[in-house]
């Protein structure tokens, strides 16, 4: 089997539609069709360079380059993330979570009540463009929120299990400038299978 060079769209694990109406199938299909593929593109744009600088034998401004590089690498892996840790209301997706990511929050943050107020929080202040992110200190075995501004400022070195895209073309369409709302209707989509099993990868490696 021959290993991908480059960088591709992956799919949706429900239809445009599925996550609505906390996300419409209008937002949804400008979110990962557009923004999501821009970043593949970019990714895949810069690969293309970097290959055909080695082939001329030519120097590139690498600060720049691998800058740009890591822009768009960054907005693919969290966007992909982000598809992964949603789905349906009420078919996967909201509730409560239970399992070893129940433990944790619960363990963590007193109860699922004071994570989710703490996380929102987190979302609705995160400056700019960004990201609200769970992930998890391997060293301390502690699941900390993380805010990431555009696609990799102040991130901690831990594994990622649970993001949320709060870059304004996330909401825009259905919610305008009401980033609150957004942040609300997604703890009704929240997959946390996902999250469980990120979880438990993270902690057999």
């Amino acid at each position: 089997m021959t290993e991908p060079t480059h960088y591709s769209l992956p799919a949706l694990p429900y239809d445009y539609a599925g996550l609505a109406p906390a996300i419409s199938e209008e937002q949804l299909r400008l979110h990962h069709g557009k923004h999501h593929q821009a970043y593949v593109n970019g990714a895949n744009a810069v690969l293309e360079k970097l290959d055909n600088s080695r082939k001329a034998n030519v120097d590139l401004d690498m600060k720049a380059t691998l800058k740009e590089l890591a822009f768009h690498l960054g907005g693919n892996r969290m966007h992909t993330m982000f598809w992964e840790n949603m789905a349906p209301a009420g078919k996967g997706g909201g509730g409560v979570p239970s399992g070893m990511a129940g433990k944790m929050i619960a363990a963590e943050f007193g109860s699922f009540d004071r994570f989710r107020k703490e996380f929102t929080q987190a979302a609705n202040s995160t400056e700019g463009s960004g990201w609200a992110a769970l992930t998890l200190c391997l060293t301390t075995m502690r699941p900390l929120i993380m805010q990431v501004e555009k696609h990799g400022v102040n991130t901690y070195p831990f594994r990622i299990i649970m993001v949320l895209d709060v870059w304004e073309h996330a909401y825009y369409v259905d919610y305008k400038n009401d980033r609150a709302k957004y942040v609300e209707n997604f703890w009704n989509i929240v997959n946390w299978d996902t999250v469980n099993k990120r979880l438990s990868e993270a902690l057999i490696k």
